[in-house]
């Protein structure tokens, strides 16, 4: 990362995926280690999918899209799921030099907020075991949180409104600008 970006979020924009974003996502994704591409997708993805793209960019009743731009790259990608066994299922990825600035729960406050604003009221993640970023930042805003070892990942399942609470705390900006 240049200066200015390394030590906060300043310029980046997350707004609503696009279809118009699938080559730029697809670029994303093989820019990803294989680590990083394992802890988000269980596997590794060198070679997506034009199905896997579409369905990362695709936003409708069920699945809502979000990604974070930086100059006009892809940085970060997260998306939720209606139907799962909470009321969303989310999932959340950010490119290896953005890691540990935050980016991460920026996404993450800004896809249960409009979440919440549809009506969902618990939160579902599926984390593997090894993901220990992930899981202290669930143990950071969903204490209570209900955790259930099975087979290497972890399934939580956690209350929307508590995580805003946290978020609210801790976020300087609108839900869709960092």
């Amino acid at each position: 990362m240049s200066g200015t970006q390394g030590d906060s979020l300043s310029g980046v924009l997350i707004r609503t995926a696009a279809c118009e974003d699938a080559e730029r996502v697809r670029s994303f994704l093989t820019g990803l280690s294989l680590g990083t591409q394992t802890l988000r997708f269980f596997t590794g993805v060198s070679r997506p999918a034009a199905s896997m793209v579409r369905a990362l960019v695709e936003v409708d009743d069920v699945k809502d899209a979000l990604v974070a731009v930086y100059g006009g790259e892809i940085v970060g990608h997260a998306m939720s799921y209606r139907g799962g066994p909470a009321d969303v299922e989310i999932a959340v990825v950010v490119t290896d030099r953005w890691q540990g600035l935050g980016l991460g729960t920026r996404l993450v406050d800004a896809l249960l907020g409009r979440a919440a604003a549809r009506g969902a009221r618990t939160v579902g993640m599926d984390v593997l075991g090894d993901n220990r970023r992930a899981l202290g930042m669930i143990r950071r805003f969903w204490p209570d949180a209900k955790m259930k070892v099975s087979a290497g990942t972890v399934e939580v399942t956690a209350m929307i409104r508590e995580a805003l609470i946290f978020a609210e705390q801790g976020s300087g900006g609108s839900p869709l600008t960092v």
